[in-house]
């Protein structure tokens, strides 16, 4: 099953997990872009969940992290990202970054509502 996957964009524009990819090299990049396209295809088997978050492990180098959440069955917002140097605070950051797209979309569905 395909999944839509999507980069959470902040209320103030800022995109944490493009901030993230940009700045990595082009291997990494090229490893991190690959992840995200099997994502797409619906292979979640690297995915750990913590916390109602997803942390998508990628065996390579520094261990390269992707964070995430599941929006329903087939939509997939990717939060960040970082290495398993940094992992506890990178999954603080993502969960914080999750429960903020889940209040804002909470927020437009209210709104919607009037």
């Amino acid at each position: 099953m395909a999944l839509t996957v999507v980069e959470y964009v902040r209320a103030d524009g800022v995109n944490p997990f493009k901030t993230w990819f940009d700045g990595l090299h082009a291997q990494a990049a090229a490893k991190v872009a690959t992840a995200t396209r099997r994502l797409e295809m619906g292979n979640t088997s690297s995915v750990k969940w913590i916390g109602g978050i997803g942390e998508y492990r990628i065996d390579w180098g520094p261990g390269y992290r992707i964070y995430l959440g599941k929006d329903g069955d087939a939509l997939m917002i990717l939060l960040g990202g970082g290495t398993k140097k940094r992992q506890q605070q990178d999954i603080e950051r993502a969960k914080a970054l999750w429960s903020e797209y889940k209040a804002r979309k909470a927020a437009l569905r209210a709104v919607r509502k009037r």
